[in-house]
């Protein structure tokens, strides 16, 4: 396996494969905790929903982005993006008990772009700063 890893084609598409199969696995995960259901949501034309989806989204691939990159070895690349992966859905419960006046998840349930939008950006910063940490 390792030595197919050395084939530029057959890396791109193990990296492309793995990450997009994690991304699914994630995502599911980020709807089991949240008290809204995504994509019946995101059916309705929920922009709130849609925002934070989308920063979701964006921060996993960021984070695997970063991972790709700073390891040798697509295992070690999954090992610590899942790592960084369970650091920003501690970013997204964090993010809900610093806001004790509101809860996030029925704001943003309610189609509150202010809060799905600040949802979306916070995925994505903290996505810059997990990746950035990961060790090399």
């Amino acid at each position: 396996m390792e030595s197919l890893l050395h084939n530029p084609y057959f890396a791109t598409a193990a990296y492309f494969t793995v990450s997009g199969l994690a991304m699914v696995l994630f995502l599911a995960i980020f709807e089991l905790v949240t008290r809204y259901r995504v994509w019946e949501e995101l059916k309705r034309g929920n922009m709130a929903v849609a925002m934070g989806t989308g920063g979701k989204i964006f921060g996993i691939a960021n984070i695997f982005r970063y991972s790709i990159q700073a390891h040798l070895s697509l295992g070690e690349a999954l090992i610590w993006a899942t790592f960084g992966f369970f650091l920003l859905l501690s970013a997204y419960f964090i993010f809900e008990f610093m806001t004790p006046t509101f809860n996030v998840d029925q704001e943003i349930a309610k189609d509150n772009r202010a809060i799905g939008f600040i949802a979306m950006v916070l995925s994505i910063g903290f996505s810059y700063i997990i990746g950035a940490s990961l060790p090399r």
